[in-house]
């Protein structure tokens, strides 16, 4: 009802008018779900996890390595809504859900009797104030690059948004080697924890590839011990992570190639996938998530994957209201790729093209459920399981 009547102001309140009251409006929302559900997270350590990448892989190291050791834990983020032992799949295509869906969430939580409440923070739910009226433990910045700029006006708009986050926030846990750590750390904490990619236990074996996962690890590690959590209660829960799905996930295909399906749809993001899988030649099926937002990353990915890629099929991902044909136009540039707009068609081209030695790499959508077209209309899909139906075919 409430989403209904934000389509109704959207629709029928002039465009300043609304973008003046909307701020407002969404306040309102927080308020009110946070007395609907009694502002559990005031019973439970709440550590927000945010960044540009690698939000979702921490927060789901941290419940593995909170539970190990023996807490009563949950977590939301891109892939599950987790609560003790109790796992469901986030359908919403939503990594920070609304205000009322987050609550609630905590309120359950709270009925667990959950000591740590592990959360994805995005800057589009800050922004939102999807935050608002949640009581905040701690604060953790896996990274910082450019995203979410023409929704943000900028890059320092969308940093800004992330600091809200360690404004409320007691403890700061920071990636000393981020660009932009200077920024996070003149932010006043009670207590602050550094970390860097040189803290990598040597003896860690972590099975989950690329040494981004290495550095989520560590930030993971780097809280679990400032809460008195040991090493060798962090390592061994690390080391029980076999595959996060959709992300780093290598399928298993019975053929003399291999497929590999990963989440990353950003320049950053996509050029650390492929250098993590070479020297292997990559077959590469490509899209640009998210219509009518992010338009400055589509040749930026296009020119990544003519340098990693021997060969590229550009295909549709998420146009929402925008014609896709148009973006993958944008993500080619002047690069020579072939262009197959139907996904499944894209995904069985490439599986074709694959030889022996080769890996198939499928980005953009990972373990998302959904592929929003006009109109908010979604269509069922999982990169994951078209894979297998085209690989039994051929």
């Amino acid at each position: 009802m409430l989403d209904n009547f934000l389509f109704f102001l959207k629709r029928f309140i002039p465009k300043p008018v609304f973008e003046f009251f909307q701020p407002f409006y969404h306040w309102c929302l927080a308020f009110l779900a946070g007395i609907i559900y009694g502002l559990p997270s005031r019973r439970m350590k709440v550590v927000g996890i945010t960044g540009t990448s690698g939000k979702t892989t921490t927060c789901e190291m941290l419940f593995k390595i909170f539970s190990e050791a023996g807490f009563k834990v949950a977590a939301m983020d891109g892939l599950y809504f987790r609560i003790l032992d109790a796992s469901e799949p986030n359908l919403l295509k939503m990594t920070m859900p609304g205000r009322f869906r987050a609550q609630k969430f905590l309120y359950e939580t709270k009925k667990a009797g959950c000591d740590y409440v592990f959360l994805e923070v995005t800057s589009e739910g800050i922004k939102q104030f999807r935050h608002k009226f949640i009581k905040f433990y701690a604060a953790l910045l896996t990274n910082l690059s450019e995203e979410h700029l023409e929704a943000h006006g900028g890059f320092e708009n969308y940093r800004a948004a992330k600091g809200e986050l360690f404004k409320i926030s007691p403890i700061h846990i920071l990636n000393a080697d981020d660009q932009n750590f200077d920024f996070f750390d003149e932010i006043p904490a009670r207590e602050k924890v550094i970390f860097k990619a040189s803290d990598f236990p040597p003896h860690l074996e972590l099975k989950l590839a690329g040494d981004f996962n290495k550095m989520n690890a560590i930030a993971a590690l780097a809280f679990a011990k400032h809460e008195g959590i040991t090493y060798d209660v962090s390592k061994k829960a690390l080391e029980k992570i076999e595959v996060l799905p959709g992300r780093m996930e290598f399928m298993e295909t019975g053929k003399s190639f291999k497929v590999l399906v990963d989440y990353a749809f950003l320049p950053q993001t996509l050029r650390k996938v492929y250098e993590t899988l070479k020297p292997s030649p990559l077959i590469c099926v490509l899209g640009a998530a998210g219509g009518g937002r992010d338009r400055w990353k589509r040749p930026a990915l296009g020119d990544i994957a003519a340098k990693y890629c021997r060969k590229v099929f550009i295909t549709n991902e998420d146009p929402y209201d925008e014609d896709p044909l148009k973006i993958m136009n944008e993500v080619c540039g002047t690069h020579n790729f072939e262009k197959i707009l139907d996904r499944r068609e894209a995904i069985r081209a490439a599986l074709k093209a694959a030889g022996p030695g080769d890996i198939a790499v499928v980005t953009g959508k990972g373990a998302e459920p959904w592929i929003m077209g006009p109109r908010g209309t979604k269509i069922p899909w999982d990169d994951r399981k078209i894979i297998r139906e085209e690989l039994a075919k051929i």
